[in-house]
């Protein structure tokens, strides 16, 4: 069995479960910053998803995100192998989202240069919430498995390729004011009231795949999607929901009916991501 220590890093649009976090010691969350009316807070340490609601409903601008610095990153690396792990492969959120991906890979840089035999990989998600949370769990498969770090990026890499990220929003108005949508996009659910079903392109750009007048028929809409494509047989989706716990459970319903994932997962949405989302 392979005896490689690999440390896995992501950010906090990663929604990996509560309790996969708790039993994962060789996994760090980093907050990403949020600053309301002049004030900085953190992800998972200044507030839950609901907190984060009640802080926008009582501030008087829009809660702005930043990316994580590069020098975070850095002491997070240097953190990993003085605990004695001897790999660092990070996760970031798809990187014209913003530039976490970057600060990495300009940490990683600057720690390369002192230390020119560690090993870190930098993966873009090109994606965020569910999809960090299901290469978050294929690393830690692989690693698990006993597989060398150059065979973990390897694989990992092609999963990224093959992964393919779908959503369907009650409301859009922070993804609007975000800057997120295209201005057509924002003219059509702005005059029809309309569902989207929504994507994301191989690169992570978010484009859209239908619409619907109800959210019941935008989530028919979003299996038909799924089950058109084979080549989702045999593989794993993760449903993230903000605050709507039944939905989800609807959803993987109907997935299971007409699917044929080998595992489906749910989980909540932590700040961020419910931030971007939106209740429902």
């Amino acid at each position: 069995m392979n005896q490689e220590k690999i440390f896995f890093i992501t950010d906090s649009a990663c929604d990996i479960p509560a309790e996969d976090e708790k039993r994962l010691p060789n996994l760090a969350i980093l907050p990403i910053p949020v600053t309301a009316d002049g004030k900085g807070y953190y992800e998972r340490e200044s507030f839950t998803a609901e907190e984060f609601y009640d802080l926008i409903d009582h501030c008087q601008d829009i809660p702005a995100t930043s990316h994580i610095p590069a020098i975070t990153f850095q002491e997070k690396y240097e953190e990993a192998y003085q605990n004695g792990y001897t790999h660092v492969a990070v996760i970031t959120i798809y990187s014209g989202a913003s530039a976490m991906y970057h600060s990495a890979l300009m940490a990683k840089d600057a720690f390369l240069e002192e230390h020119p035999d560690r090993n870190i990989h930098v993966f873009n998600s090109c994606s965020a919430s569910s999809g960090e949370t299901l290469i978050a769990a294929k690393i830690a498969q692989l690693a698990g498995a006993g597989l060398t770090f150059t065979e973990v990026v390897e694989v990992v890499d092609r999963y990224i390729k093959e992964m393919n990220t779908l959503f369907v929003l009650e409301n859009l108005d922070n993804l609007k004011k975000a800057g997120r949508l295209t201005r057509v996009q924002s003219l059509v659910t702005g005059a029809l009231r309309v569902k989207l079903v929504m994507g994301s392109t191989p690169e992570g750009e978010i484009c859209k795949h239908g619409q619907a007048l109800s959210i019941k028929q935008a989530l028919n809409k979003l299996v038909s999607i799924m089950a058109s494509d084979d080549s989702h047989r045999g593989k794993t989706l993760c449903i993230s929901h903000c605050l709507c716990r039944d939905r989800a459970e609807h959803l993987a319903m109907l997935a299971k009916k007409n699917c044929d994932f080998s595992n489906v997962l749910i989980t909540d949405t932590r700040g961020i991501s419910s931030f971007y989302a939106n209740v429902g």
